[in-house]
């Protein structure tokens, strides 16, 4: 007692603890369950999300797909443990839930790009213009797609670099897939010099296309004269090949037809420029002694 009395405060603040333990017991026991809750629900959400990846792979759905859903799920899931846990406190969740509403609508007004990429991520989903490991163009950069995030996509290019594009970026440009179809097109343009025969231009770089076990001769084969240029004649040649021998099919031709040409003696050009010089040095001093004379 006489330390109640040497500190009244302390007297004062024992006896409130004894007068309310009923409701400090219930509030305490309130934020205990809520983080409880908040603990399960994201223990949930972990296990949701990582059911739906499971089944999805095991479905054989496009991974893009499995990786946007999965993270779609957990965010659902986790903020369905927050309003409970929130909750449980005894806040009002439905006050929360209009609050969260206006605050989602300013939110939203100052992150409309965040929003349209989300947006945008949804129809890269929904469309599938291109699917993981995919190889696509968008704008000026080139790679193979690795994940479709909510909000961007991340592409690897061939020397190693890891880009991140916003989906809505995508969206907006020309999406250039090169491996949704399982053949392409290579397109050569071989000069060679005025003085060369066509047809025995055209034979040389068949008998190189012929020799050549990568190219689909069913697909059709164009070895044509397609220009007169400045100071050549350009040859079209269009052959088709299977996407994994592309870039392999397109140096060994430049290869071969450059040595089949020279077997064959066929000249390929390079820019030149022919200067006539006149003799006019006579003519010069002729017209500068008839100056000085007169």
């Amino acid at each position: 007692m006489s330390h109640f009395v040497l500190f009244p405060q302390l007297s004062h603040a024992v006896e409130w603890l004894k007068g309310h333990s009923n409701i400090i017991i219930q509030y305490g026991w309130n934020i205990v369950a809520a983080i409880i809750l908040f603990y399960i629900g994201k223990l949930v959400s972990r296990l949701i999300s990582g059911g739906l990846h499971k089944l999805l792979i095991k479905r054989k759905v496009d991974t893009t797909i499995v990786h946007f859903f999965t993270a779609l799920v957990r965010y659902i899931t986790l903020a369905f443990a927050v309003v409970a846990a929130l909750g449980r406190l005894g806040i009002e969740t439905s006050s929360i839930i209009a609050v969260i509403g206006a605050a989602g609508l300013a939110v939203g007004l100052a992150l409309q790009s965040s929003l349209a990429n989300f947006a945008a991520g949804v129809l890269l989903v929904s469309l599938r213009p291109f699917r993981a490991s995919d190889t696509i163009q968008v704008g000026a950069v080139t790679g193979t797609v690795q994940q479709v995030h909510i909000f961007s996509t991340t592409l690897l290019t061939a020397d190693n670099k890891e880009v991140v594009i916003p989906n809505g970026k995508i969206i907006a440009d020309n999406i250039i897939n090169y491996s949704r179809h399982t053949h392409r097109r290579i397109d050569l343009v071989i000069g060679v010099g005025y003085q060369s025969r066509i047809a025995d231009v055209k034979t040389v770089i068949q008998n190189v296309i012929e020799h050549d076990p990568h190219i689909d001769r069913g697909r059709g084969v164009t070895v044509r004269l397609g220009e007169l240029g400045a100071s050549s004649l350009n040859f079209y040649v269009r052959v088709w090949i299977r996407n994994a021998d592309y870039w392999n099919t397109y140096f060994d031709l430049l290869e071969n037809i450059k040595e089949a040409l020279d077997a064959n003696a066929i000249d390929i050009p390079y820019p030149q420029m022919d200067i006539r010089v006149q003799q006019v040095v006579g003519a010069l001093n002729t017209a500068s002694v008839e100056r000085m004379a007169s």
